[in-house]
C-alpha cells in the first residue's frame, strides 16, 4: 500500500465556495444563496481574485462570452412568454377550424356524396368499381387517399389561419471543447446556475444521463400508442355528439387518428418536445439545455442527437454544450454521415464554437497543491486491502446504520441487487458492476442512492477486458455527475490504471467495440427504422465504434476524474450536492 491520510470524519460543509487552493478547472462546488445571483463571469474573477482559481485567459473568455449570453437570456425570456400566448391561441383557433371542415365534409357525404355515401350498399359498390379499380389499375398505394385529403386540409388550413407564429430569433448558445481538465464542465455548470430564475425551462444533461432519458420517453410514447390503437374501437368525444349516423361518425374518427398518426410518425420530435418541459402545465417562456459531454459513440446517438437537439435548437431552445472535439470531429469513424453533417450544420447555424485550449490539467494540478484525503488504496491485497476494509468499517459505523442487502429500482421495470448497503454507503465488487452486462442506467441509479460508493477489485485494464474498461469509465462519469464520495481498491495507481498489462497496451488497435446497454436494443432499432436509418447487419444491441483516439480521451478523463476524486476540495461538497442530501 502507499501511504495514506485518514479519512475526514465528517461530510457537514458550511454555506460557502469549497476552494482552499488556486486551480483553473475545478467544479464549481457552490452552496450559498446570494441576494443577486452572480453571472459566470463575476463568480469566476471573485474566485481568480480570492486566490481559489488560476487565472486562464481561455477561461475567462468563456466567461465573458456565457456572460453576455445571460443578458441575451433576460430578454428572450420574455418574448418567449409573448411568443408562447401568440402560438397557444393560434392553436387554438387551427384545431376548430379543423374541426369545422371536417364537419363540412361529413355533411356532404350524409347528404349523399358519390364518393362516400352512407349507403352501406352503394358504399360498397363505388368502392369496388372505382376507388379499389383505380387502385390496382394505377398502382396507388392504399392510405394514399387520406394523405392527400389531410394535406389539402393542412393547405385550407394555413389560408383560414395563417401560418403558425414565427418565434423570436434565439441568442446563439455555445459549444464549448478543449482537453480534459479544462474548465468547460466548470464554466457551464456556473452559467446554469446563473440562469435560475431568469429561464424557465432548464436542463443540465450528461452524456449518458440523456440517452437515457430518451429512450425513457421513446418508451413512453410508443406504449401510449399501443394503448391507444387497444381502444381504437372507441369513437372520439367531439365525434361522439355530432349529429351524424354512425357510418360518417367512423369516417370523421378515421380522419382524427390519421392526423395523430402523421404527426406521431416520426418519434424524434415527439421526444424532443418532451425533453425539457415534461409534466408541466406552463409551456409558455424560454429553454435552455446545458449538455455535458456531446459524444457520437454509435448509430443510436448519431440519429437520436440529431433528431432532438435539431428540432430542439429549430423551436428556440438555447444550446450550451461542451465537448473534447470540435463538432465536426465528433464522428471520427463516418456512421450515418448525412444525418451527421445535418447536425454539425445545426449546430453551426445555433451556436458560436469556443475552443479553450489550456493543455492544463487542472483536477491534476489540485492534487499535486493538495495535502489530501486518498481513497484509492493499491496493489490489492495485503495491507492495502485491510486499509479498504478498515475505511468501510469507519464511515458505515458513522452512519449509525446496520449493514444490509437491498434492492433499488434502475428503469424499465429493472432492478438492481446490492448486497452491502448502509445509510446511502454501498459496497461492490469491480466484476459484479463491471463484468456483467450492464450499463449507464444501473450506474446512474447508484449514484443517485449511494453518496459513499466502495469498489473492490479493480484490475489494471487491458485489451482482454476492453469491455470491462470502457463500464468503469461509464461508472466513474456517473459517480463523478453526481458528486459521489469514491473509496476503491486497486491492482495499480491511478496513473497506471489504464496503461496495460504484460498483454499488450489498451490502445494497439485501430478501433475498438464495445455494446451498449441491452435495455435499449429493441428501442434503439425502432428509432433508427423510424429515422430511415438501415440497421442491416447490427447485431442485438448497437455497436459502438470507437476510435483509440476516442478512448483515449475517455480514459484520460477517467484518470482526471479519479483523482479530483480524492481532494477534500471535492470530498467536502458531497453532503452539499449529492442527491442523497437533497431529499
Amino acid at each position: 500500500m502507499r501511504g495514506f491520510s485518514s479519512i475526514s470524519r465528517s461530510l457537514s460543509v458550511s454555506r460557502r465556495i469549497f476552494c482552499t487552493a488556486p486551480t483553473g478547472a475545478l467544479r464549481f462546488y457552490c452552496n450559498h444563496r446570494p441576494a443577486k445571483r452572480a453571472g459566470p463571469l463575476m463568480q469566476y474573477r471573485d474566485l481568480v481574485k480570492q486566490g481559489k482559481l488560476q487565472h486562464d485567459p481561455d477561461q475567462e473568455k468563456v466567461a465573458l462570452e456565457l456572460e453576455n449570453l445571460l443578458g441575451r437570456l433576460q430578454q428572450y425570456e420574455k418574448d418567449m412568454e409573448e411568443y408562447h400566448v401568440k402560438l397557444a391561441e393560434w392553436e387554438n383557433r387551427r384545431e376548430n377550424e379543423r374541426h369545422r371542415l371536417l364537419v363540412e365534409e361529413a355533411e356532404m357525404k350524409q347528404r349523399g356524396d358519390v364518393w362516400a355515401s352512407v349507403n352501406k350498399h352503394r358504399s360498397k359498390l363505388i368502392e369496388r368499381w372505382t376507388f379499389r379499380g383505380l387502385l390496382q389499375e394505377k398502382n396507388i398505394e392504399p392510405g394514399v387517399g387520406k394523405w392527400v385529403s389531410y394535406l389539402n386540409r393542412e393547405k385550407k388550413l394555413d389560408t383560414i389561419v395563417g401560418r403558425r407564429p414565427a418565434a423570436p430569433p434565439a441568442p446563439k448558445g455555445l459549444y464549448l471543447f478543449g482537453n480534459v481538465g479544462s474548465g468547460k464542465t466548470m464554466l457551464m455548470d456556473m452559467f446554469y446556475s446563473a440562469t435560475k430564475g431568469i429561464v424557465k425551462h432548464r436542463r443540465r444533461y450528461h452524456f449518458h444521463e440523456a440517452m437515457l432519458e430518451i429512450n425513457a420517453h421513446m418508451h413512453q410514447i410508443w406504449k401510449k400508442q399501443v394503448e391507444e390503437k387497444s381502444f381504437q374501437s372507441s369513437i372520439s368525444s367531439w365525434v361522439r355528439n355530432l349529429p351524424f349516423d354512425s357510418t360518417i361518425k367512423e369516417w370523421l374518427d378515421a380522419e382524427e387518428k390519421y392526423k395523430q398518426e402523421m404527426q406521431m410518425k416520426n418519434i424524434l420530435p415527439a421526444v424532443a418536445d418532451k425533453f425539457l418541459i415534461d409534466g408541466q402545465e406552463d409551456q409558455g417562456g424560454a429553454s435552455i439545455l446545458c449538455f455535458d459531454e456531446i459524444q457520437t459513440v454509435d448509430v443510436f446517438a448519431i440519429v437520436a442527437l440529431s433528431g432532438i437537439v435539431s428540432r430542439l435548437l429549430s423551436t428556440g431552445t438555447v444550446l450550451v454544450a461542451t465537448s473534447n472535439r470540435a463538432p465536426e470531429d465528433l464522428n471520427q469513424d463516418g456512421m450515418q454521415r448525412e444525418i451527421f453533417l445535418k447536425f454539425v450544420d445545426k449546430l453551426r447555424e445555433h451556436c458560436d464554437n469556443i475552443l479553450i485550449g489550456s493543455e492544463v490539467d487542472y483536477r491534476r494540478l489540485i492534487a499535486q497543491r493538495f495535502v489530501y484525503q486518498n481513497h484509492f488504496f493499491w496493489p490489492l491485497g495485503g495491507s492495502a486491502e485491510e486499509e479498504f476494509q478498515k475505511m468501510w468499517v469507519e464511515i458505515t459505523n458513522e452512519s449509525g446504520g446496520k449493514i444490509i442487502s437491498e434492492t433499488i429500482p434502475v428503469m424499465f421495470g429493472r432492478t438492481l441487487e446490492v448486497l452491502k448497503s448502509c445509510n446511502g454507503i454501498g459496497q461492490f465488487e469491480f466484476e459484479y458492476l463491471c463484468g456483467r452486462p450492464v450499463g449507464a442506467a444501473d450506474y446512474i441509479a447508484i449514484a443517485r442512492n449511494y453518496h459513499t460508493v466502495f469498489i473492490s477489485g479493480i484490475p489494471t485494464m487491458s485489451m482482454r477486458i476492453r469491455d470491462k474498461a470502457r463500464r468503469f469509465i461509464t461508472l466513474i462519469d456517473e459517480l463523478y455527475n453526481h458528486h459521489c464520495r469514491l473509496v476503491c481498491s486497486a491492482a495499480s495507481s491511478i496513473d497506471d490504471l489504464f496503461k496495460g498489462t504484460e498483454e499488450g497496451r489498451l490502445f494497439d488497435l485501430e478501433s475498438f467495440q464495445f455494446e451498449t446497454e441491452i435495455e435499449g436494443s429493441k428501442l434503439r432499432r425502432d428509432v433508427l427504422a423510424e429515422g430511415s436509418v438501415s440497421s442491416g447487419g447490427v447485431p442485438t444491441g448497437i455497436i459502438s465504434m470507437l476510435s483509440g483516439q476516442e478512448e483515449m480521451f475517455a480514459f484520460r478523463r477517467a484518470v482526471s476524474r479519479l483523482i479530483e476524486m480524492q481532494t477534500p476540495l471535492y470530498l467536502e461538497g458531497v453532503r452539499a450536492l449529492h442527491p442523497y442530501f437533497q431529499r
